[in-house]
């Protein structure tokens, strides 16, 4: 089910956290309380890169969270800007073992904050999952490998997760990964490409970066046209990338048979990101026989998150999501 205004508005405050209760990514961390005592599992982010985010041409750039909401009960914030790559722990309930690693939507824009990231982490944390929402960096923002660097910054949070997982009260083999429009390209790519580190950071590098199964809803796949999202490709790729990199970075080509189990819903009627990306990834899954469910909504537009699925089975998706994570071991 979706989450009525004071779940909204209870859930919008954990971006507060940010301030409180940093974990560096190597060493101790500091359980910093929350000021809000309606989203008390909320209660410190994990920065990716201990010595700063590598890549970074530009040091002008400022972090921005802009509000876009005209209802004063519910947020809805994007945020951009990101010189400081991070994820927002949100603790479980009642923790069940499992975690869920939620990577928002934006284009590649900006991420949207509320929406897809922290309701999302609010509803698995009410299963008893441990949850972090990753604010990763955006492509177009002024980084070294730009195409490389939100995959990248998904695999490391991973990796963390997993590092810290004796702490949280989880554990590391039950790591599910869920991405929303632009964010499930960065969940796909980061899924398919798991790539080795030859210059490890710290000890979190160790870790594992390929999660134990990875949902996609609504997302963007493929970077050719006709399928290519126009906005996120240009800024992942540029105004005019080469065949070779719209290959390199459409999840759907790259599968192969060590992917993990995926879980895709799309609505038919999108008309942002066309739902035969999503077909086209259930197809490359099935050529390699990876595991694959897929759910196809015939309502329900673009970016619906669990806010707008108070009608018809579009309701049911969360439901089904965790059925399906349970069936692999993480729920």
């Amino acid at each position: 089910m979706g989450l009525d205004r004071r779940s909204l508005l209870a859930t919008s405050v954990a971006l507060a956290a940010f301030g409180s209760g940093v974990v560096r990514a190597e060493g101790a961390s500091s359980d910093g309380a929350m000021a809000q005592a309606e989203f008390p599992s909320a209660a410190e982010t994990i920065e990716l890169w201990p010595k700063g985010a590598p890549g970074d041409l530009d040091p002008n750039r400022i972090e921005r969270v802009v509000e876009r909401s005209t209802d004063s009960n519910i947020r809805d914030r994007a945020m951009s800007g990101i010189s400081n790559p991070r994820m927002l722990v949100v603790r479980a309930r009642q923790p069940n073992g499992g975690a869920l690693l939620v990577i928002p939507g934006g284009g590649y824009r900006h991420i949207v904050v509320d929406k897809e990231g922290l309701e999302t982490a609010r509803w698995a944390s009410e299963q008893g999952l441990t949850a972090f929402v990753l604010f990763h960096r955006l492509p177009g923002e002024g980084w070294a490998d730009r195409a490389n660097v939100p995959s990248r910054d998904a695999q490391r949070a991973v990796r963390l997760a997993r590092h810290h997982s004796g702490r949280l009260g989880f554990d590391p083999a039950r790591i599910a990964m869920i991405g929303f429009s632009a964010g499930g390209h960065v969940a796909a790519e980061a899924s398919v490409n798991a790539v080795s580190i030859d210059a490890p950071v710290d000890s979190a590098d160790r870790e594992d970066c390929t999660p134990a199964c990875t949902a996609l809803l609504y997302p963007v796949i493929s970077m050719r046209e006709p399928l290519a999202h126009a906005g996120s490709r240009r800024l992942l790729l540029g105004e005019r990338p080469p065949a070779s990199a719209e290959s390199a970075h459409s999840p759907d080509r790259n599968v192969t048979d060590k992917a993990p189990p995926f879980f895709l819903a799309h609505a038919e009627d999108d008309s942002a990101v066309s739902v035969q990306n999503t077909v086209a990834m259930r197809d490359a899954l099935k050529a390699k026989r990876v595991a694959v469910e897929t759910h196809l909504f015939a309502e329900g537009g673009h970016g619906f998150g669990m806010r707008r699925i108070d009608r018809g089975t579009l309701s049911l998706w969360p439901q089904m999501l965790l059925a399906w994570m349970k069936e692999h071991g993480v729920a």
